[in-house]
Parts: structure tokens; C-alpha cells; sequence
């Protein structure tokens, strides 16, 4: 390499390693300030209250709940809405049911939310010919809830409330008929973020 070739490297070299350096103190002083520290909005917290659902009454299902928490864009913000059905969403949530089968009758729903922010599970009939997941969501992130049989969306309580804090339990005891359920999360966006799963009761 001639002097003046060595005469252009040494000047992106030190651009370089002045930007190494920079970046290196900037680390240091955020670290120092316990910026990768700081807690997380109320919202992404796991909710205080720590509880565990009542034993069933008639058939047991548990369902887990859960999200990617600070992989979403912000808490609870909705899904871009193109009015399609939830199969054809982001997919960042899920709403696990076990058994996915029981007997008609009473059947107890023990939601569990393992996520990081509030969640809910609505009870609503499957039409025949659908799939879960294939309702249409409007411009408010949520399905309608037309002909609910009940829901789990209070924290360490049973039936309808303010939604499930994030590490807590919620509960409801319903009177399904054979047939096909959806069990679904109705805050905005979560639908359409895969929050819904069946629930098959046979006689």
C-alpha cells in the first residue's frame, strides 16, 4: 500500500474508533442511570394478586392465556384491523384449552393468564361450518359478543370483571348444550392476534 493509501485509511479508522468509544461510554452511563433497569408500565407488570381457581364444578377445563409481552408494539395496543377473521392475524397471543372435549352440563372454565397483560376468555357457540378464529373483527379490535354464555374476566374472582391481571386466575361455571364453542380473549386486538381456541361438548 503507498503513503497516500495508508494517508485514507487512517481517517476511517478513527471515525471508527471514535464511534467505538462513544458507544462504549453511552452503554456505561445508561447503565450507571439504570436505564436497562427501569420497571416496566403498570400495564406489562405481572398484577399483584396471585390466586388459583376453586376446585370444578361438573367438568373441568383449564385454559392458559398468554402474550409476547414487550415484543408488542405497546400494552393492550390492537391489532391492525382489516376486518378479516382472526386466523389471518399477527399470531403474538394464545388462549390454550385442555381438555379440548367434555360433557354437556356444567362445565367449569379455570383461565390461567401467563402473559404479561390483561386478558379475558368470552364463552360463545361455534356455527356450524365455522372455525374458531374465522370471526370478523371491527374497527375496535373486538368481535361481537352477540349470544355470550358467560366469561372469565375477573381477577381472582368468577365470572365478568375488569380482565385478568397478568399471573393471576379467573374463573366461571357454564351450562353447555352438545355442540361446538369458540373461547376467546376479546380485549382489542387480541382476537386477531390468535386469542381463541374450541371447546367440543358431546352428550
Amino acid at each position: 500500500m503507498t503513503r497516500r493509501g495508508r494517508r485514507g485509511v487512517w481517517p476511517a479508522v478513527a471515525i471508527a474508533a471514535t464511534a467505538l468509544v462513544l458507544g462504549i461510554v453511552t452503554t456505561g452511563l445508561m447503565a450507571a442511570s439504570g436505564a436497562f433497569h427501569r420497571t416496566a408500565p403498570a400495564s406489562l407488570r405481572a398484577g399483584g394478586a396471585r390466586c388459583t381457581a376453586p376446585a370444578a364444578t361438573g367438568a373441568g377445563v383449564d385454559v392458559t392465556v398468554w402474550d409476547s409481552g414487550r415484543m408488542m408494539t405497546g400494552p393492550n395496543r390492537p391489532a391492525p384491523s382489516t376486518g378479516r377473521p382472526g386466523r389471518h392475524g399477527m399470531g403474538m397471543m394464545r388462549l390454550v384449552v385442555h381438555p379440548t372435549t367434555v360433557p354437556a352440563g356444567k362445565v367449569t372454565l379455570r383461565v390461567v393468564n401467563a402473559g404479561t397483560v390483561a386478558h379475558e376468555v368470552i364463552v360463545l357457540p361455534l356455527p356450524a361450518g365455522r372455525a374458531a378464529g374465522d370471526r370478523a373483527v371491527g374497527s375496535d379490535g373486538r368481535v361481537s359478543e352477540a349470544g355470550s354464555l358467560g366469561e372469565a374476566s375477573r381477577t381472582c374472582g368468577r365470572g365478568a370483571g375488569d380482565g385478568i391481571a397478568a399471573g393471576s386466575a379467573a374463573w366461571t361455571t357454564v351450562t353447555l348444550r352438545p355442540g361446538r364453542y369458540e373461547l376467546l380473549c376479546n380485549v382489542p386486538g387480541h382476537y386477531a392476534a390468535g386469542m381463541y381456541a374450541e371447546l367440543d361438548v358431546t352428550k
